[in-house]
């Protein structure tokens, strides 16, 4: 009898213990191009032209490898920013070339042409989209969807797109972009955090005619996702681009991305880029940090300089949750002795508007800038709705 009631109770702390986790367990989130069943029948008897990089997996097998194994005719890939590979430095020129591995030409979407051309496609009969996006405007495979999604509207080529999570999706925020500012950093009326996936976004762009034939309607096909809201914590399983090395990094860059329109370093060519920020006239810093040439930024901003600055954990430092953090840029604009030196033009594209550099030179506070987005941000509100695939 002493031992039952010992098992019992050895049972029962047991279950104690794991319920928690039991209760707190999620499905596993399953992205689109791992729902084969919803898009091999699409590309059957097919010529096949797929945007796609590192991050295009299903599982742990490449999307291309994938569908050459069954069979299908892959005829052309494109490649976006940081190329097939995912290796290729941010801002560098992606070059055509053939894939060692596959034999299969590589058409560049980062270099002489943003937007396949009509000879690129002339071989295609659908193209499949899939790339690990992170949730910002200026990031730019979000671009280079909008250029595809032109290109297959004006040729009449079916597209389909294959949603991946946004690991900023739970929050959206920061200054809507102004026309007088598009550019391949940002294209449409949008805030700088918009949260939506990317298929809702390509639904989206198609939905209010965005693309410049505005008459005419794309063939689009999205992929959703299984099990994942907006709120699903998601870790990515590859990291999106050379820069991107971490999770941390991804959540911070909605923020410290703005710093790539000043003269301070986001820590490019140090083992901590976007998670560090830093600049040699910055004389109380918490950290410090020489920016080197690397493979994935051979001239870094502030090369062999020591710069003074600060480093930030997204868990920990709470102002930079669910919000960009603004406060953040104006302290450091007003620690520089110079400050006519802080802002470079490219901040303005960033920003998709000239107002929040001109807030910040004129000494607002942080809640009066955000109150500013507001009124935007609730017109986006409005038509974003119409497109969410998931809560």
């Amino acid at each position: 009898m002493y031992e039952l009631k010992v098992l019992l109770k050895y049972c029962l702390l047991i279950l104690l213990l794991v319920l928690p986790v039991l209760l707190a367990a999620q499905p596993n989130v399953v992205v689109g191009a791992e729902r084969t069943d919803l898009y091999f029948h699409l590309c059957q008897n097919k010529k096949i032209g797929l945007v796609v990089n590192h991050t295009s997996l299903i599982n742990h097998t490449h999307l291309v490898d994938s569908l050459l194994l069954s069979g299908f005719n892959i005829q052309t890939i494109f490649s976006p920013e940081h190329g097939f590979r995912g290796e290729t430095a941010a801002g560098d020129a992606v070059k055509n070339s053939i894939d060692p591995k596959t034999n299969l030409k590589i058409c560049s979407l980062y270099g002489v042409n943003k937007k396949p051309s009509k000879t690129q496609l002339s071989n295609v009969d659908i193209v499949i989209f899939d790339l690990q996006d992170v949730g910002t405007r200026f990031y730019t495979y979000i671009s280079t969807l909008a250029y595809v999604m032109e290109a297959c509207q004006e040729l009449n080529i079916p597209l389909v797109v294959l949603d991946r999570p946004n690991p900023n999706a739970s929050f959206i925020d920061g200054p809507t972009l102004h026309k007088d500012y598009a550019s391949f950093v940002g294209m449409y009326r949008i805030p700088a955090v918009y949260g939506m996936t990317i298929g809702e976004y390509a639904l989206m762009v198609n939905g209010e005619h965005w693309l410049p034939n505005s008459s005419k309607q794309l063939n689009l096909t999205v992929i959703p996702l299984l099990n994942y809201t907006h709120k699903t914590k998601y870790k990515l399983p590859v990291n999106p681009s050379p820069n991107l090395p971490n999770m941390n990094a991804v959540k911070l860059y909605p923020s410290l991305c703005f710093f790539e329109g000043t003269c301070m370093s986001v820590g490019r060519g140090t083992n901590t880029p976007f998670e560090v920020i830093g600049y040699p006239d910055i004389d109380d810093g918490e950290i410090s940090f020489t920016p080197k040439s690397v493979t994935a930024a051979p001239n870094p901003k502030l090369m062999n300089q020591l710069c003074y600055g600060y480093a930030f954990d997204y868990e920990k430092d709470t102002e930079f949750q669910d919000k960009i953090n603004v406060d953040i840029i104006i302290k450091c604009y007003n620690k520089l002795k110079d400050k006519s030196t802080f802002f470079i033009p490219f901040f303005d594209k960033l920003a998709g508007t000239d107002q929040l550099r001109t807030q910040i030179e004129a000494g607002l506070t942080e809640e009066q800038i955000r109150s500013s987005w507001q009124n935007d941000i609730n017109d986006f509100l409005l038509i974003r709705k119409k497109y969410l695939l998931y809560d």
